[in-house]
């Protein structure tokens, strides 16, 4: 199975229609992505939660890491940065953070609120190597940025 982010971006539409709370937006978004593609074996977000600090959020799948600095991994990268991570090997990136031996490849988004503040970022792992591509990334910034960015 392969994600229809047409789909996926109308029903996450639906859902949150109306809803402000960034946690129970969190949990909705989770939900729908991680069960939207077979490739998607963890997906969460990790919220700012103070300076260069992100801790875990609304997630499915195995346990995360529960607290990440900004100066480590792909999460603190993509937070550091404010740009998408694409990581197709988790092994060659140079800080990768283990929070589950299973993850082959990553892609983590950096997620603001309507006012271009970070909020968190979005973080979704697989076991298989090079699962993710910039179709990808793109589709769900785009989702993420109509939820969050109202």
């Amino acid at each position: 199975m392969t994600v229809d982010y047409i789909h996926l971006a109308k029903t996450i539409a639906a859902l949150t229609e109306g809803e402000s709370d960034q946690v129970a937006l969190m949990a909705t978004v989770t939900c729908e992505v991680h069960h939207s593609d077979d490739r998607f074996d963890w997906t969460g977000f990790y919220r700012v939660t103070a300076p260069e600090v992100l801790k875990i959020g609304p997630y499915q799948g195995g346990h995360g890491c529960l607290k990440i600095p900004f100066s480590r991994g792909v999460c603190g990268a993509a937070a550091r940065t404010g740009e998408a991570q694409l990581v197709a090997d988790v092994d060659a990136f140079e800080g990768h953070i283990a929070c589950a031996s299973s993850t082959r490849s990553e892609l983590v988004l950096p997620v603001h609120d309507g006012f271009g503040a970070l909020i968190g970022v979005f973080d979704i792992d697989s076991n298989v190597p090079d699962a993710f591509s910039q179709q990808d990334a793109d589709a769900l910034t785009a989702i993420l940025s109509e939820v969050f960015g109202r």
